[in-house]
């Protein structure tokens, strides 16, 4: 159940980085951070994530469904 929240939380983190990207793309502010340093943030959070869910199905934490259907 833990790592269920954990990738959730991740997720929300990964959202909220894009939306602080867009709003930073949209104001074009010389004195903000740079929009790559929120989109970097993403795309490690999406690195985590997968790494997460591979470790989580390997270890037996997490069970695919056997059916997709």
């Amino acid at each position: 159940m833990i790592i269920k929240i954990i990738i959730v939380g991740l997720l929300i983190f990964m959202v909220y980085n894009l939306f602080c990207a867009l709003r930073i793309m949209n104001k074009n502010d010389p004195n903000q951070p740079k929009m790559s340093k929120f989109i970097g943030r993403r795309v490690l959070t999406s690195v985590i994530i997968v790494l997460i869910l591979l470790l989580g199905i390997l270890t037996g934490v997490i069970t695919p469904n056997p059916r997709p259907y």
